[in-house]
Protein backbone atom coordinates (compact mmCIF):
# COMPACT_ATOMS: atom_id res chain seq x y z
CA UNK A 1 0.00 0.00 0.00
CA UNK A 2 1.31 3.20 -1.26
CA UNK A 3 0.69 7.01 0.28
CA UNK A 4 -1.92 7.34 -2.10
CA UNK A 5 -5.12 7.63 0.27
CA UNK A 6 -3.13 9.53 2.53
CA UNK A 7 -1.87 12.50 0.50
CA UNK A 8 -5.42 12.37 -1.08
CA UNK A 9 -6.71 13.41 2.24
CA UNK A 10 -4.53 15.75 2.92
CA UNK A 11 -5.01 17.37 -0.38
CA UNK A 12 -8.61 17.59 0.25
CA UNK A 13 -8.03 19.72 2.79
CA UNK A 14 -6.80 22.52 0.95
CA UNK A 15 -8.74 24.85 -0.97
CA UNK A 16 -9.71 24.23 -4.41
CA UNK A 17 -6.80 25.41 -6.54
CA UNK A 18 -7.01 28.66 -9.01
CA UNK A 19 -6.24 28.92 -12.63
CA UNK A 20 -3.15 31.67 -11.41
CA UNK A 21 -0.53 30.42 -9.13
CA UNK A 22 2.32 32.25 -7.69
CA UNK A 23 5.24 31.26 -9.30
CA UNK A 24 8.05 33.43 -8.06
CA UNK A 25 7.94 37.04 -6.57
CA UNK A 26 7.95 38.95 -9.80
CA UNK A 27 5.64 36.97 -12.06
CA UNK A 28 2.53 34.65 -12.36
CA UNK A 29 2.15 31.09 -13.63
CA UNK A 30 -0.69 29.77 -15.19
CA UNK A 31 -1.34 26.41 -15.38
CA UNK A 32 -2.36 24.04 -18.02
CA UNK A 33 -1.94 25.12 -21.52
CA UNK A 34 0.65 24.05 -23.91
CA UNK A 35 3.02 21.33 -21.45
CA UNK A 36 6.34 22.40 -22.96
CA UNK A 37 6.17 25.63 -22.39
CA UNK A 38 4.41 25.33 -18.71
CA UNK A 39 7.90 22.90 -18.50
CA UNK A 40 9.87 25.95 -19.84
CA UNK A 41 8.67 28.33 -17.37
CA UNK A 42 8.94 26.15 -14.87
CA UNK A 43 12.44 25.61 -15.63
CA UNK A 44 12.71 29.67 -15.10
CA UNK A 45 11.08 29.25 -11.80
CA UNK A 46 13.57 26.74 -10.59
CA UNK A 47 16.40 28.73 -11.75
CA UNK A 48 15.43 31.82 -9.75
CA UNK A 49 15.47 29.79 -6.95
CA UNK A 50 19.07 29.22 -6.70
CA UNK A 51 18.71 25.66 -8.50
CA UNK A 52 20.89 24.92 -11.95
CA UNK A 53 19.77 24.88 -15.67
CA UNK A 54 21.87 21.60 -15.68
CA UNK A 55 19.66 19.81 -13.44
CA UNK A 56 16.45 21.57 -14.04
CA UNK A 57 17.34 20.30 -18.09
CA UNK A 58 17.84 16.57 -16.88
CA UNK A 59 14.99 16.60 -14.53
CA UNK A 60 12.41 18.15 -17.06
CA UNK A 61 13.30 17.50 -20.42
CA UNK A 62 11.64 13.97 -21.37
CA UNK A 63 8.93 14.80 -18.83
CA UNK A 64 5.62 13.80 -19.77
CA UNK A 65 1.34 13.91 -19.31
CA UNK A 66 0.30 10.45 -17.76
CA UNK A 67 -3.28 10.17 -18.51
CA UNK A 68 -3.49 7.40 -15.87
CA UNK A 69 -2.25 9.75 -12.84
CA UNK A 70 -5.14 12.19 -13.84
CA UNK A 71 -7.37 8.97 -14.14
CA UNK A 72 -6.43 8.30 -10.20
CA UNK A 73 -6.72 11.84 -9.15
CA UNK A 74 -10.24 12.03 -10.60
CA UNK A 75 -11.44 8.31 -9.09
CA UNK A 76 -9.63 8.48 -5.50
CA UNK A 77 -11.06 7.75 -2.30
CA UNK A 78 -10.93 7.24 0.96
CA UNK A 79 -11.44 3.80 2.64
CA UNK A 80 -15.30 3.21 2.76
CA UNK A 81 -14.49 -0.14 5.00
CA UNK A 82 -15.48 -0.11 8.59
CA UNK A 83 -12.44 -0.09 11.16
CA UNK A 84 -13.01 -3.98 12.07
CA UNK A 85 -12.70 -5.23 8.57
CA UNK A 86 -10.07 -2.58 7.48
CA UNK A 87 -7.86 -3.30 10.71
CA UNK A 88 -8.03 -7.33 9.99
CA UNK A 89 -7.49 -6.96 6.01
CA UNK A 90 -4.19 -4.94 6.67
CA UNK A 91 -2.67 -6.00 9.71
CA UNK A 92 -2.22 -9.78 8.72
CA UNK A 93 0.41 -11.66 10.87
CA UNK A 94 2.94 -11.49 7.74
CA UNK A 95 2.94 -8.02 8.84
CA UNK A 96 3.80 -8.56 12.37
CA UNK A 97 6.08 -11.12 12.44
CA UNK A 98 7.94 -9.10 9.36
CA UNK A 99 7.57 -5.87 11.51
CA UNK A 100 9.17 -7.28 14.80
CA UNK A 101 11.98 -8.59 12.67
CA UNK A 102 12.30 -5.21 11.24
CA UNK A 103 12.52 -3.70 14.69
CA UNK A 104 15.34 -6.00 15.40
CA UNK A 105 17.64 -6.22 12.58
CA UNK A 106 17.32 -2.16 12.65
CA UNK A 107 17.61 -1.53 16.48
CA UNK A 108 20.25 0.58 15.98
CA UNK A 109 19.32 2.85 13.33
CA UNK A 110 15.36 3.21 15.68
CA UNK A 111 17.40 3.73 18.50
CA UNK A 112 19.01 6.19 17.34
CA UNK A 113 15.76 7.76 15.68
CA UNK A 114 14.05 7.90 19.14
CA UNK A 115 16.91 9.90 20.71
CA UNK A 116 16.79 12.08 18.09
CA UNK A 117 13.23 12.81 16.99
CA UNK A 118 11.17 10.49 20.09
CA UNK A 119 9.31 8.49 17.93
CA UNK A 120 9.40 5.26 18.90
CA UNK A 121 10.29 2.06 17.42
CA UNK A 122 6.83 0.44 16.50
CA UNK A 123 4.79 3.57 15.20
CA UNK A 124 7.53 3.76 12.59
CA UNK A 125 7.52 0.67 11.61
CA UNK A 126 3.34 0.16 11.34
CA UNK A 127 3.52 3.09 8.52
CA UNK A 128 6.68 1.24 6.80
CA UNK A 129 4.51 -1.87 6.73
CA UNK A 130 1.21 -0.18 6.03
CA UNK A 131 2.77 1.89 3.06
CA UNK A 132 5.08 -0.23 1.31
CA UNK A 133 4.78 -3.80 2.89
CA UNK A 134 8.27 -3.00 4.28
CA UNK A 135 9.52 -1.59 0.95
CA UNK A 136 8.18 -4.47 -1.24
CA UNK A 137 5.18 -2.46 -2.67
CA UNK A 138 6.32 1.32 -3.32
CA UNK A 139 4.68 2.07 -6.59
CA UNK A 140 5.66 1.91 -10.33
CA UNK A 141 4.85 5.31 -11.50
CA UNK A 142 7.52 7.36 -12.67
CA UNK A 143 7.95 10.23 -9.91
CA UNK A 144 8.81 13.47 -12.60
CA UNK A 145 5.74 12.40 -14.80
CA UNK A 146 3.68 11.94 -11.98
CA UNK A 147 4.20 15.49 -10.45
CA UNK A 148 4.48 17.36 -13.60
CA UNK A 149 0.93 15.63 -14.90
CA UNK A 150 -0.76 17.35 -11.49
CA UNK A 151 1.54 20.37 -11.55
CA UNK A 152 -0.08 20.93 -15.26
CA UNK A 153 -3.16 20.13 -14.05
CA UNK A 154 -5.18 23.12 -12.94
CA UNK A 155 -7.05 21.12 -9.86
CA UNK A 156 -4.16 21.37 -7.16
CA UNK A 157 -0.93 23.29 -9.03
CA UNK A 158 -0.27 25.09 -6.03
CA UNK A 159 -0.11 21.64 -4.05
CA UNK A 160 1.96 20.16 -7.22
CA UNK A 161 4.28 22.58 -8.56
CA UNK A 162 6.72 23.00 -5.31
CA UNK A 163 6.84 19.26 -5.58
CA UNK A 164 8.05 19.30 -9.02
CA UNK A 165 10.80 22.17 -7.87
CA UNK A 166 11.89 19.83 -5.33
CA UNK A 167 12.25 17.25 -7.24
CA UNK A 168 14.83 19.25 -9.16
CA UNK A 169 16.69 19.96 -5.99
CA UNK A 170 16.90 16.25 -5.70
CA UNK A 171 18.14 15.54 -8.79
CA UNK A 172 20.89 18.24 -8.28
CA UNK A 173 21.46 16.74 -4.97
CA UNK A 174 21.68 13.21 -6.75
CA UNK A 175 18.98 12.17 -5.04
CA UNK A 176 16.68 11.49 -7.98
CA UNK A 177 17.27 9.99 -11.27
CA UNK A 178 14.15 11.64 -13.30
CA UNK A 179 14.21 8.21 -15.37
CA UNK A 180 14.63 5.53 -13.00
CA UNK A 181 12.66 6.91 -9.71
CA UNK A 182 9.32 5.58 -9.36
CA UNK A 183 6.82 5.57 -6.32
CA UNK A 184 3.11 6.30 -5.89
CA UNK A 185 0.86 8.09 -8.54
CA UNK A 186 0.94 11.17 -6.62
CA UNK A 187 4.18 12.00 -6.46
CA UNK A 188 5.08 9.82 -3.18
CA UNK A 189 8.73 8.43 -2.68
CA UNK A 190 10.14 5.73 -1.09
CA UNK A 191 9.81 3.05 1.69
CA UNK A 192 7.45 5.35 3.75
CA UNK A 193 6.18 7.11 0.91
CA UNK A 194 7.43 10.99 1.35
CA UNK A 195 6.66 13.54 -0.93
CA UNK A 196 9.91 15.87 -2.81
CA UNK A 197 9.46 18.55 -0.10
CA UNK A 198 9.39 16.79 2.93
CA UNK A 199 12.52 14.62 1.25
CA UNK A 200 14.30 17.74 0.93
CA UNK A 201 13.61 19.30 4.65
CA UNK A 202 12.99 16.11 6.77
CA UNK A 203 15.18 13.59 5.04
CA UNK A 204 18.25 12.10 6.85
CA UNK A 205 21.03 10.38 6.04
CA UNK A 206 20.65 6.98 8.24
CA UNK A 207 23.66 4.87 6.67
CA UNK A 208 25.81 7.37 6.58
CA UNK A 209 26.86 7.29 2.43
CA UNK A 210 25.73 10.97 1.86
CA UNK A 211 22.75 10.42 0.16
CA UNK A 212 18.99 10.44 1.28
CA UNK A 213 17.54 7.43 -0.41
CA UNK A 214 14.43 6.41 0.53
CA UNK A 215 13.65 3.76 -2.02
CA UNK A 216 16.89 1.67 -1.19
CA UNK A 217 17.92 2.53 2.28
CA UNK A 218 16.01 1.20 5.33
CA UNK A 219 18.14 3.72 7.54
CA UNK A 220 17.68 6.59 5.17
CA UNK A 221 13.90 5.62 5.68
CA UNK A 222 13.60 5.08 9.21
CA UNK A 223 15.48 8.26 10.16
CA UNK A 224 13.62 10.16 7.86
CA UNK A 225 10.60 9.10 8.88
CA UNK A 226 11.14 10.10 12.46
CA UNK A 227 12.39 13.67 11.79
CA UNK A 228 8.87 14.31 9.70
CA UNK A 229 7.27 12.72 12.38
CA UNK A 230 8.64 14.95 14.73
CA UNK A 231 7.71 18.01 12.55
CA UNK A 232 4.24 17.03 12.89
CA UNK A 233 3.97 17.10 16.65
CA UNK A 234 5.17 13.88 18.07
CA UNK A 235 5.53 14.09 22.13
CA UNK A 236 8.32 12.15 22.97
CA UNK A 237 7.53 9.59 25.73
CA UNK A 238 3.54 10.03 25.03
CA UNK A 239 1.34 7.62 24.24
CA UNK A 240 -0.69 7.37 21.17
CA UNK A 241 -3.94 5.15 21.21
CA UNK A 242 -4.96 2.79 23.64
CA UNK A 243 -7.86 0.19 23.89
CA UNK A 244 -10.16 1.01 27.11
CA UNK A 245 -13.52 -0.83 27.86
CA UNK A 246 -16.39 1.34 28.91
CA UNK A 247 -19.42 1.52 30.64
CA UNK A 248 -22.81 1.28 28.97
CA UNK A 249 -24.54 3.85 30.88
CA UNK A 250 -21.57 6.30 29.73
CA UNK A 251 -22.61 9.52 28.20
CA UNK A 252 -22.33 8.88 24.65
CA UNK A 253 -21.95 12.38 23.49
CA UNK A 254 -19.16 13.28 25.15
CA UNK A 255 -17.10 10.62 23.27
CA UNK A 256 -15.56 11.28 20.08
CA UNK A 257 -12.45 13.72 18.61
CA UNK A 258 -14.00 16.82 19.76
CA UNK A 259 -14.25 15.90 23.04
CA UNK A 260 -11.36 15.77 25.64
CA UNK A 261 -10.97 14.90 29.15
CA UNK A 262 -8.07 14.37 31.10
CA UNK A 263 -7.30 10.34 31.29
CA UNK A 264 -7.75 10.67 35.77
CA UNK A 265 -11.68 11.84 34.45
CA UNK A 266 -12.34 9.20 31.98
CA UNK A 267 -11.27 6.77 34.54
CA UNK A 268 -13.80 8.01 36.78
CA UNK A 269 -16.21 7.79 34.56
CA UNK A 270 -16.01 4.44 34.84
CA UNK A 271 -13.47 4.07 31.93
CA UNK A 272 -10.74 1.06 32.20
CA UNK A 273 -7.57 -0.17 29.95
CA UNK A 274 -7.50 -3.43 28.70
CA UNK A 275 -3.87 -3.11 29.15
CA UNK A 276 -1.25 -0.75 30.95
CA UNK A 277 -2.18 2.41 33.01
CA UNK A 278 -4.34 5.33 31.98
CA UNK A 279 -1.76 8.50 31.49
CA UNK A 280 -4.42 9.97 34.46
CA UNK A 281 -2.87 13.83 33.21
CA UNK A 282 -2.69 13.31 29.54
CA UNK A 283 -6.12 14.79 27.80
CA UNK A 284 -7.66 11.96 25.67
CA UNK A 285 -10.85 11.86 23.72
CA UNK A 286 -12.82 7.98 23.98
CA UNK A 287 -13.17 7.02 20.49
CA UNK A 288 -15.84 4.15 19.17
CA UNK A 289 -14.67 3.35 15.55
CA UNK A 290 -17.82 1.57 15.20
CA UNK A 291 -20.28 2.99 18.07
CA UNK A 292 -20.73 1.89 22.04
CA UNK A 293 -20.70 -2.19 20.99
CA UNK A 294 -17.85 -2.05 18.99
CA UNK A 295 -13.41 -1.34 20.06
CA UNK A 296 -13.14 1.73 22.30
CA UNK A 297 -9.95 3.58 22.83
CA UNK A 298 -8.59 6.56 24.17
CA UNK A 299 -6.88 8.88 21.58
CA UNK A 300 -4.16 10.85 23.40
CA UNK A 301 -2.27 14.03 21.64
CA UNK A 302 0.28 12.10 19.63
CA UNK A 303 -2.87 10.69 17.83
CA UNK A 304 -3.35 13.82 16.39
CA UNK A 305 0.11 13.17 14.64
CA UNK A 306 -1.90 10.59 12.52
CA UNK A 307 -4.12 12.97 11.31
CA UNK A 308 -2.10 14.73 9.93
CA UNK A 309 -0.23 11.60 8.23
CA UNK A 310 -3.62 10.94 7.01
CA UNK A 311 -6.64 12.31 7.12
CA UNK A 312 -9.10 8.87 6.84
CA UNK A 313 -10.13 7.94 10.40
CA UNK A 314 -10.24 4.25 9.13
CA UNK A 315 -6.78 4.63 8.09
CA UNK A 316 -5.33 6.26 11.55
CA UNK A 317 -7.18 4.25 13.84
CA UNK A 318 -5.64 1.30 12.12
CA UNK A 319 -1.73 2.61 11.87
CA UNK A 320 -2.29 3.77 15.49
CA UNK A 321 -3.47 0.47 16.60
CA UNK A 322 -0.86 -1.74 14.18
CA UNK A 323 1.47 0.42 16.20
CA UNK A 324 0.34 -0.22 19.62
CA UNK A 325 0.55 -4.12 19.05
CA UNK A 326 3.85 -3.72 17.36
CA UNK A 327 5.20 -2.84 21.02
CA UNK A 328 2.91 -5.26 22.66
CA UNK A 329 -0.72 -4.96 22.62
CA UNK A 330 -2.46 -7.70 22.72
CA UNK A 331 -5.59 -7.77 19.84
CA UNK A 332 -8.54 -5.55 20.46
CA UNK A 333 -11.94 -6.91 21.74
CA UNK A 334 -14.04 -6.74 19.00
CA UNK A 335 -17.24 -6.28 20.41
CA UNK A 336 -20.99 -7.01 18.81
CA UNK A 337 -21.11 -3.97 16.98
CA UNK A 338 -24.48 -3.15 15.56
CA UNK A 339 -24.73 -3.20 11.77
CA UNK A 340 -23.42 -0.16 9.65
CA UNK A 341 -24.82 1.20 6.63
CA UNK A 342 -24.28 0.16 2.95
CA UNK A 343 -22.71 2.69 0.66
CA UNK A 344 -26.63 3.46 -0.62
CA UNK A 345 -27.95 3.82 2.22
CA UNK A 346 -24.38 6.30 3.48
CA UNK A 347 -25.44 8.22 0.62
CA UNK A 348 -29.05 8.28 1.49
CA UNK A 349 -28.12 9.39 5.12
CA UNK A 350 -25.77 12.12 3.92
CA UNK A 351 -28.29 13.63 1.85
CA UNK A 352 -31.00 13.38 4.96
CA UNK A 353 -28.00 15.13 7.12
CA UNK A 354 -27.61 17.49 4.23
CA UNK A 355 -31.46 18.57 4.02
CA UNK A 356 -31.62 19.14 7.47
CA UNK A 357 -28.86 22.09 8.18
CA UNK A 358 -25.89 19.84 8.49
CA UNK A 359 -22.94 20.13 6.65
CA UNK A 360 -21.74 16.36 5.74
CA UNK A 361 -19.51 17.46 2.94
CA UNK A 362 -19.60 16.16 -0.34
CA UNK A 363 -22.30 13.58 -0.57
CA UNK A 364 -19.81 10.52 -0.70
CA UNK A 365 -20.67 7.70 1.20
CA UNK A 366 -17.88 8.35 3.36
CA UNK A 367 -18.35 8.31 7.35
CA UNK A 368 -15.64 11.45 7.36
CA UNK A 369 -15.74 13.56 10.47
CA UNK A 370 -18.30 15.84 9.53
CA UNK A 371 -20.60 12.94 8.74
CA UNK A 372 -20.14 11.73 12.19
CA UNK A 373 -20.23 14.97 14.25
CA UNK A 374 -23.73 15.43 12.27
CA UNK A 375 -24.84 11.67 13.37
CA UNK A 376 -23.97 12.10 16.56
CA UNK A 377 -26.22 15.27 16.93
CA UNK A 378 -28.91 13.90 15.17
CA UNK A 379 -28.85 10.73 17.73
CA UNK A 380 -28.93 12.86 20.54
CA UNK A 381 -31.76 14.53 19.21
CA UNK A 382 -33.68 11.16 18.75
CA UNK A 383 -32.93 10.07 22.22
CA UNK A 384 -30.59 7.63 20.39
CA UNK A 385 -27.27 6.89 22.02
CA UNK A 386 -25.08 9.49 20.60
CA UNK A 387 -21.75 7.29 19.43
CA UNK A 388 -22.12 8.71 16.03
CA UNK A 389 -22.37 4.81 14.29
CA UNK A 390 -24.68 5.43 11.69
CA UNK A 391 -26.93 2.64 11.88
CA UNK A 392 -30.23 1.14 9.58
CA UNK A 393 -32.72 1.77 12.81
CA UNK A 394 -30.98 5.68 12.81
CA UNK A 395 -31.60 5.95 8.70
CA UNK A 396 -34.90 5.08 9.65
CA UNK A 397 -35.73 7.53 12.42
CA UNK A 398 -34.34 10.57 10.23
Amino acid sequence: MTRRVLFASRLAAAAFSAVWIAASPAAAQQCGGDFRQFLADLKQEAISRGLSAQAADRTLSGARVDQTVLARDRAQGIFKMPFLEFSKRVISGYRMKNGAANMQKYAAIFQRTEQEYGVPAPVITAFWALETDFGAVQGDFNTVNALATLAHDCRRPELFRPQLIAAIEMVQRGDLDPQRTTGAWAGEIGMVQMLPEDIIKFGRDGDGDGHVRLKESAADAILSAGAFIQHLGWRRGEPWLQEVTAPQNLNWAETGLGNAKTGAQWAALGVQPRWGQISSNLPASLILPQGRKGPAFLAYPNFNVYLEWNQSFVYTTTAAYFATRLAGAPVYNEGNPEPGLSDAQMKQLQTKLANMGYDVGKIDGILGSGTRAAVRDAQQRLGMPADAWPTPALLNRL
